[in-house]
């Protein structure tokens, strides 16, 4: 009645099936490192960069879009004059970006 039962081989045929099942999920995550991870610790190596080498007389727009001439740099805090005889203090980091010399007077 009942025939001789042979046992079957383990399903996926070794490490090589494996290894092809991954490789999509590796090539996703090498993806998302070139196109987002290093070009953003890129962008934040330069901004540090700019922010350490800031100096009396740079021209700089803050991260709310003030434009201003740096009057005095200290370890956390940066002063910057908006208009003449006016100067506001703001945080070294809401420095976005720094300006070429005279940017502000042709703005004006």
């Amino acid at each position: 009645m009942i025939g001789v039962a042979y046992a079957q081989a383990p399903a996926g045929g070794g490490g090589l099936g494996d290894l092809t099942s991954l490789l999509p999920l590796i090539l996703m995550f090498v993806l998302l490192y070139f196109l987002m991870l290093r070009p953003q610790m890129k962008r934040t190596k330069e901004h540090k960069q700019m922010l350490a080498s800031l100096q009396k007389g740079d021209e700089v727009i803050t991260s709310g879009g003030t434009l201003g001439k740096v009057t005095n740099v200290s370890e956390t805090y940066v002063k910057v004059e908006i208009a003449p005889g006016i100067e506001v203090t703001v945080q070294k980091p809401s420095i976005q970006t720094l300006l070429p010399k005279g940017t502000i007077k042709s703005a004006s």
